[in-house]
């Protein structure tokens, strides 16, 4: 079957096209040329006076893993159905700051989403983080696979291992655990709370192995370029959410030696320690040293005012801030040798000092890190704020005038505090599809998406042009997903199953040796049922297995 987009404005940054009226042409699920000759359209739709993008990727959003289980069952009352349909009822297959599975699928597609990343995937619970995204219909997935706090890779660290051995160890588990990258959460401070450390240094040493975070983050960064990985080691940094932290970030940038590195929520790692408060932006400090280290990739974690909940690996950080709970439930937990979870339900609010400079402190680094190839749009949803705001964000960061009737409106002492006000810049349609496409894809490393060129996937979202770019960007006129029509007018009308992408860095297998007698004396599971086989991803028929070249493969 041939179908036709006809005379739409098209928006690829991956092929250099900004705005020119083109035609693409949709066949067996893929982007192809036109036909040369005479060719017969089956179908074709008129996209005059229309915006055409490739599919939106969310390449940071916690959509699979035990933390989102444990959120849904902590808050009963956040799963209510749908505010569209006006109704009390609560059941479990909603929720607004951590909806279900399907609605999670549903709502992406709705809004020109494609795929979405979980950036936490914690190798003794991968498979069940795999089968929960399996479970979200039409996106494609797939994860970064959670080390730096793990018992045996500190054990390694201790003991002086050389850099080929971690690196045998990193791509083992990637495998293992069916990954696109890897994460590292306030490197080794997961394990220095079990050891009763309540903070942990850049510099500082866990008490139990005698290992600094900048050790874990170096041996980490190292092992993903050299095993060809593309995504840089993601990186979780030390004291989120501390006034003061942005020197830990800027330590963080200029310690890392050029080695590739993506900051992820940067604005919790952005705060200084001026004025009546103590607490301050650091946003240009953290833009400057980002446009000069061209190694460094960030993603912004916005918070937006509204209840949501926080859900994080980091359970130093979020034991820290459980008294600022709302409502006043929270959950901290240890998982076994690998890492800890910790859940605390929040409402940022608009007339609060810190969280509203903590709003305006991500629109500060949007808007003051010139690349947009090198930041990316993220809430960190939940944790800024669920994914469902995104129309909302791209409005204050394309409407200046906009953002400043809001801004008039958040705690006037935090107004004081910011230089928002000041900014000019408006994020062109150009730069939202570098942010949310084109970037996204070349900082992951997939092969045939975030772009409209032939070959590509057909996963294509098509916008009626608005001067409200929430109202735009809200409701596209048609999504479709690999070649197949999925949503019209903000609505699903096609259920189909993503795929699921990962790499598979080459290991020395004598490393099982070792494992084998690892796990059979610290852990619950045996060493075979921690891997995850390339039959249990595809094994239901809702989806495949996409397995990406690393650098230097030919794809």
């Amino acid at each position: 079957m041939l179908i036709k987009l006809t005379g739409g404005a098209v928006y690829d940054p991956a092929s250099g096209i900004d705005g020119a009226k083109q035609d693409i042409y949709i066949q067996d699920g893929r982007i192809v040329d036109k036909p040369v000759g005479d060719f017969k359209v089956d179908k074709e739709y008129d996209l005059k006076g229309k915006v055409v993008m490739s599919g939106a990727i969310d390449m940071h959003t916690h959509i699979g893993g035990g933390k989102g289980n444990i959120a849904r069952t902590l808050l009963p009352e956040d799963h209510r159905a749908d505010p569209v349909a006006r109704t009390d009822i609560t059941r479990s297959g909603c929720g607004h700051a951590m909806p279900s599975t399907f609605v999670t699928g549903y709502r992406y597609a709705e809004m020109g989403y494609t795929a979405g990343f979980e950036p936490a995937v914690l190798p003794v619970n991968a498979r069940q983080a795999h089968m929960e995204m399996a479970d979200i219909p039409i996106l494609d997935k797939g994860g970064y696979v959670l080390l730096g706090s793990d018992d045996y890779l500190l054990r390694m660290l201790t003991a002086k291992k050389d850099q080929k051995a971690i690196n045998d160890y990193v791509a083992f588990t990637m495998q293992a655990a069916k990954a696109i990258g890897v994460k590292v959460v306030n490197p080794g401070g997961i394990s220095a709370f079990k050891f009763n450390q309540r903070k942990l240094e850049l510099d500082e040493q866990n008490s139990h192995y005698g290992v600094t975070p900048r050790e874990i983050l170096k041996s980490l960064a190292t092992a993903v370029k050299e095993l060809g990985i593309t995504h840089p080691l993601h990186v979780h940094g030390c004291n989120l959410g501390v006034p003061g932290n942005m020197n830990t970030t800027l330590d963080t940038i200029q310690g890392i030696g050029g080695l590739p590195m993506h900051l992820t929520h940067i604005q919790f790692h952005s705060y200084g320690t001026e004025g009546d408060f103590k607490f301050s932006s650091g946003a240009a400090a953290i833009a400057e040293a980002v446009n000069k280290n061209k190694n460094i990739t960030i993603d912004v974690g916005q918070i937006l005012f509204g209840q949501t909940v926080t859900a994080s690996g980091d359970n130093m950080r979020q034991h820290a801030n459980h008294k600022h709970a709302s409502p006043n439930k929270w959950v901290t937990m240890d998982i076994e040798c690998d890492a800890g979870c910790g859940v605390v339900p929040f409402k940022y609010k608009d007339k609060n000092f810190v969280n509203a400079l903590q709003w305006a402190i991500g629109l500060e680094t949007f808007l003051l890190v010139d690349d947009p190839w090198r930041i990316f749009l993220t809430t960190d949803h939940p944790n800024g704020a669920p994914f469902t705001s995104y129309p909302h964000l791209i409005r204050l960061l394309m409407d200046r005038s906009f953002r400043n009737d809001v801004l008039s409106t958040i705690h006037p002492e935090a107004q004081k505090m910011t230089t928002l006000a000041s900014i000019e810049r408006e994020y062109s349609l150009q730069e939202i599809a570098i942010m949310t496409r084109a970037g996204a894809a070349r900082l992951i490393g997939l092969q045939d998406r975030g772009g409209l060129s032939a070959g590509n996937w057909a996963d294509i979202t098509v916008y009626t042009d608005n001067a409200d770019r929430q109202l735009m960007f809200e409701k596209p006129d048609y999504v479709f997903k690999d070649g197949e029509l999925v949503v019209v007018d903000g609505k699903v009308i096609h259920t189909k199953w993503g795929t699921t992408h990962v790499v598979k860095p080459e290991f020395d297998a004598s490393l099982e040796k070792d494992l084998q007698k690892y796990f059979d004396r610290f852990l619950t599971m045996k060493l075979g049922n921690f891997k995850i086989s390339d039959d249990e991803i595809t094994e239901d028929g809702r989806g495949s297995l996409t397995v990406h070249p690393l650098k230097g493969d030919v794809a």
